[in-house]
């Protein structure tokens, strides 16, 4: 018999066990000009039910989600239901601009707020509680600062399906939003200028519609004044008009269109101080 010195049998024995599964070798050392936040989008929604059943829906159920969930205890504070580096589902068949699909390029906050009720007199939103949007916009700033989000870009889930959704409607307070330096505004002298030209002769359907895509809105471009078309023009008035916003091209929501499509000249640099040595 051929005896196998120890050492050989060792090395032998040794190769044929299993060797420890080694994990991906990754160098850090390096990072990549060419990249961005993948969070360029806030949306904003009402949750249309009690606090009790938004958590159901929201945390608790299967089919839909949100980052943050704002209650209307006294005194209102956020739910973080999401970590902000996963998708919630919140947003669905959207789009704004060049984005389709929300849920990937946004944070979703949800609103406890009953939304509407139909009375008698029609449709009656239920205001928000004051203390809610204060704690609203501290979050905002937060978001923006962290995500460097543009201030176009805070939007409400009617922005990005006007076709199928009204929240967070026209009791919300976008104006609210604009003096905190979160969304840009019509500003209202610019406004005034140019309603006599546009109420002496308005523009027609087809200018609308392509005022409404530059801002970012889905809108068909056919020069008629279709369903889809007013659905698009009454979102865009329940935000800045909320005072009327029945869809109908009007010579205000033409004027406001001008003057949020165009923005000021950029003020001249000062001229350098002269040097006094």
């Amino acid at each position: 018999m051929k005896i196998v010195p120890l050492l050989a049998l060792t090395a032998l024995l040794a190769g044929c066990a299993t060797a420890p599964p080694e994990g991906p070798r990754l160098d850090h050392s390096l990072t990549a000009r060419a990249q961005s936040d993948r969070i360029k989008y806030v949306i904003l929604h009402y949750t249309v039910s009690d606090l009790p059943r938004s958590i159901n829906t929201l945390a608790h159920g299967s089919t839909v989600s949100a980052h943050y969930l704002l209650t209307d205890t006294n005194p209102p504070f956020f739910y973080t239901l999401v970590d902000e580096s996963r998708q919630s589902n919140h947003a669905g068949y959207s789009s704004w601009k060049i984005y389709n699909q929300l849920n990937s390029a946004s944070i979703g906050i949800e609103i406890v707020n009953p939304g509407f009720k139909e009375t008698p007199q029609g449709r009656v939103y239920a205001p928000f509680q004051q203390a809610q949007i204060d704690q609203l916009i501290l979050l905002l700033k937060d978001i923006v600062r962290r995500h460097n989000i543009a201030p176009g870009n805070i939007l409400g889930h009617n922005d990005i399906a006007p076709q199928r959704k009204q929240d967070p409607g026209p009791a919300f307070p976008w104006k609210q939003l604009a003096d905190a330096g979160l969304i840009p505004w019509p500003e209202p002298s610019r406004v005034a200028a140019r309603l006599p030209g546009y109420q002496e002769q308005l523009p027609e359907v087809l200018w609308f519609q392509r005022k409404l895509a530059e801002i970012g809105y889905a809108v068909p471009q056919t020069g008629e004044l279709d369903q889809a078309t007013r659905n698009v023009i009454s979102v865009f008035q329940t935000k800045y008009r909320p005072s009327l916003f029945d869809g109908t091209p009007d010579a205000e929501t033409a004027a406001q269109l001008d003057v949020l499509t165009t923005p000021l000249p950029a003020l001249p640099s000062p001229a350098p101080a002269p040097d006094g040595n």
